[in-house]
């Protein structure tokens, strides 16, 4: 059973293992841009690694640059900006020079997608460089916010997002959507993920839905529309 276009919570991973006893989970991760699949994860390698998407495929080579597109030391605690090289990469941007410039040096194409690549070649996605939340001067990663929320039982959706903040520039925001029968509130949340996270990684801003989260066709939620709707409301 496979899935793709935004990462699984790790722990539906082991979930997927365990009800399927003829088949495994499995995912992959790219882009229009690489022509399709960049890496891939499966089986017993996916729910060992439930985090991670999969090592590159053979015909690609990968780095992390930092935000002034400079090269990382490698290790498994280096987190960047993934760049991929290979034959399976677009040369450019048909009549848009300037976005090719921008997104492919030296050959290197800029997924835009934050990672970090452990000491087994395994990529894990940590979030999209644009859905990163700036919080006075500290990263907060959006899926790293959401896999901790939905560790809560009662989580149906959760989607997590900055908003425009005076004194800290961006402040961490959360939109809830909790199963039908179960109750919770922001203390509650806030009581959940108190030992998980980070205190500045907690969302300040808690909303809590009684309709679905708005999605696009790939199922994936429109977080500009919910931050857009918050910030209208204020």
């Amino acid at each position: 059973m496979g899935g793709g276009g935004a990462p699984l919570q790790p722990d539906l991973v082991e979930k997927i293992d365990d009800a399927l006893p003829g088949g495994a989970p499995a995912t992959g991760y790219g882009l229009t841009e690489t022509h399709g699949i960049l890496t891939a994860n499966s089986s017993k390698l996916y729910v060992d690694k439930p985090a991670s998407c999969g090592p590159l495929v053979p015909t690609v080579d990968g780095k992390l640059v930092d935000d002034m597109g400079n090269d990382l030391e490698p290790g498994p605690d280096t987190v960047g900006q993934l760049c991929v090289k290979g034959p399976i990469i677009i040369k450019g941007y048909i009549n848009r020079p300037e976005a090719t410039a921008e997104s492919i040096v030296d050959g290197w194409f800029n997924t835009g997608d934050i990672a970090r690549i452990d000491e087994d070649g395994f990529v894990f996605i940590v979030d999209r460089a644009k859905d990163m939340v700036l919080r006075g001067g500290e990263n907060v990663y959006c899926s790293e916010v959401e896999a901790a929320i939905y560790e809560h039982p009662a989580i149906a959706e959760a989607a997590v997002f900055g908003l425009p903040d005076d004194r800290l520039g961006e402040i961490v925001a959360a939109a809830i959507v909790v199963k039908d029968g179960e109750s919770l509130d922001e203390d509650g949340l806030r009581e959940h993920l108190t030992p998980l996270l980070a205190k500045f990684k907690i969302p300040e801003t808690v909303i809590f839905r009684d309709e679905p989260i708005p999605q696009n066709a790939n199922g994936k939620f429109l977080k500009r529309a919910l931050r857009d709707e918050i910030i209208g409301a204020g």
